[in-house]
């Protein structure tokens, strides 16, 4: 053997060892770490969202995430199927599709309310009497007593509650009922006295107490700004209280398949939310935003104690108020009512000073949402997204519309323009069909919930239900859609059907477009390889039944981060 033989003999056994012990070395790594566990879905009829591959027969989970999708053989061949340790569950072709991102909640008050007086459907203020009644008996004298949920225009007469009807059943404890809306509320005479709202008391800005023919009171509290001057003498709920209320919502959230909200609460329900997830125990993925008025200082510092980078709690936008609501006739027009030429609305922020705050909020790197219903406030919406990107420059800011509920014909095209996401909420249109039309007469209403007009302008749509001003079940949503009738049906053909869209474009909006309206694409919304595994099982494929079985569909399972959050009893 010559040397240089020698040499390279020495060097293949040094190089076989060397590579012996890299590969013991990565073994012990690997014994070391945790087996990353993996699910197999099989034999179903999967609905991805994915305009490149609509259909799956299987997918794999991996780590909290989808690995593979597609095909029975790809998934069970090229992926691993069958592999030791993995879990195998049997679909028996039922559907499956992405989970909905609910893009407008308000979590901390459905809570709230499910731990007050429930007052959603009472037909009339008698029956609203006898519930506040039997709470009466159920409280302290003195202790505050709330609820909500009551609409007048179900109830025979259609008006408003007073002060009086409230002082019959509860002279000795504050009592103060929010509408359905959220927009106003009723409050009973010790309630306004604990407030020191009389008939001196001026209206605040951006709100209302209404009067009657004496300047006295009447209890009706309208917009935020007033109803705040009572809500903020409401002692806080104690922990143990929000707590029990939030784990109830967030039971609701998953038996309905949400497995993501963009939600509106009090900082201190988002900060018992960390505290669930810190538990082990959050079923959805939380986007919380922040309240606009703040100070921009004060509003950087929950930004950054809240985090923005968490894949299930997280800080999003900045939410703003530019009017109220459409049935309580606090939504700002630009004309009067058509039934009640006396008032247009209210603009809940002075449009000049909201324009400064959006410049120095943008400027900061916030995502805008303005709520905005009639079509007044939207045009002042649109009209500050203008300013503020002349004022700050092009950047990807989506600014946001919340609701969009009517909006001038000829402003539609400004949301494509501006690059303006429109979210709306599709019940809302099956729940106010009964009365929208007299509130704004035959004209204005081809502006309202306008799904169809704002796609074929290139808008883009989120969607949502505004839970709990509307139920959370997303399936009322898809109804309203694809139909606008009302839940029994009717009328035929849809109310205004020319704004009619079809189910795979609701699906759309109620999943990848509430993911691209929280800078969240590519990480949810569709079902492919690397998005989060977060997708629901349902009794029905709903492109198969009629409309009509759309709300009687329920979710056998809700999976949120491969992990099963709500599974029905059989």
């Amino acid at each position: 053997m010559t040397k240089s033989a020698g040499r390279r003999s020495v060097a293949g056994i040094c190089s076989l060892a060397a590579v012996a012990a890299i590969a013991a070395f990565h073994a012990k790594a690997r014994a070391q770490q945790p087996a990353v566990h993996t699910t197999y879905y099989v034999h179903g009829r999967i609905y991805t969202n994915d305009p490149a591959q609509p259909w799956a027969e299987a997918m794999a989970i991996a780590d909290g995430k989808i690995s593979c999708i597609g095909k029975m053989d790809h998934v069970l061949l090229d992926c691993g199927g069958g592999a030791e340790g993995a879990e195998t569950v049997q679909l028996h072709g039922q559907f499956v599709m992405p989970g909905f991102d609910d893009a407008h909640v308000h979590l901390g008050g459905a809570a709230a309310d499910l731990l007050a007086v429930p007052l959603t459907g009472v037909p009339s203020v008698e029956e609203l009497q006898k519930r506040v009644a039997d709470a009466v008996a159920q409280h302290k004298e003195g202790e505050w007593i709330t609820g909500g949920g009551w609409d007048h225009t179900m109830w025979p007469d259609k008006r408003f509650p007073n002060r009086q009807q409230l002082d019959a059943v509860s002279p000795k404890n504050p009592v103060i009922l929010t509408h359905i809306s959220g927009h106003v509320a009723v409050a009973n005479s010790l309630a306004l006295q604990r407030a020191e709202i009389d008939k001196n008391t001026p209206n605040p800005p951006g709100g209302e107490i209404e009067r009657d023919a004496l300047g006295e009171p009447t209890g009706m509290l309208k917009e935020y700004a007033a109803m705040n001057l009572v809500n903020v003498r409401i002692p806080d709920p104690s922990p143990e209280q929000r707590r029990k209320g939030i784990e109830l919502v967030l039971q609701n959230v998953a038996k309905n398949g949400v497995t993501s909200v963009q939600d509106f609460s009090d900082w201190e329900d988002y900060k018992m939310f960390r505290q669930i997830k810190e538990d082990g125990k959050l079923t959805v993925r939380i986007t919380e935003w922040l309240p606009f008025n703040l100070d921009l200082n004060d509003l950087q510092n929950m930004r950054a104690q809240g985090g923005m980078t968490d894949p299930w709690v997280k800080t999003g936008a900045l939410k703003a108020f530019v009017d109220g609501a459409m049935g309580s006739r606090t939504a700002a027009m630009l004309e009067p009512y058509s039934d009640d030429p006396s008032t247009s609305g209210i603009l809940t922020n002075d449009p000049e000073k909201l324009r400064a705050m959006a410049i120095a909020r943008d400027k900061a790197g916030f995502q805008l949402n303005f709520h905005a219903i009639g079509d007044r406030a939207n045009r002042v919406a649109l009209d500050v997204f203008e300013a503020v990107a002349k004022a700050n420059g092009p950047r990807d800011r989506r600014d946001r519309v919340e609701h969009a509920q009517l909006v001038s014909m000829e402003d539609i095209p400004r949301f494509a323009q501006l690059k303006v996401i429109a979210s709306m909420q599709p019940s809302h249109q099956t729940t106010d069909m009964r009365w929208a039309e007299d509130r704004v007469g035959r004209d204005r209403i081809k502006g309202a919930y306008a799904w169809a007009s704002m796609l074929k302008n290139g808008v883009r749509l989120a969607f949502g239900t505004d839970y709990d001003v509307e139920p959370i079940s997303p399936f009322r949503g898809l109804y309203a859609c694809v139909t606008r009738e009302r839940p029994e049906g009717g009328p035929k053909s849809g109310w205004e059907p020319q704004e009619k869209i079809t189910l795979e474009e609701c699906i759309r909006a109620y999943t990848s477009g509430s993911a691209y309206a929280e800078f969240a694409e590519g990480k949810k919304g569709e079902l492919k390889a690397g998005e989060y595994a977060d997708f629901i099982i349902l009794s029905n494929d709903l492109t198969k039944v009629a409309p009509l079985q759309y709300t009687k569909t329920s979710v056998l399972r809700t999976v949120a981060g491969g992990r099963t959050v709500y599974q029905a009893v059989n």
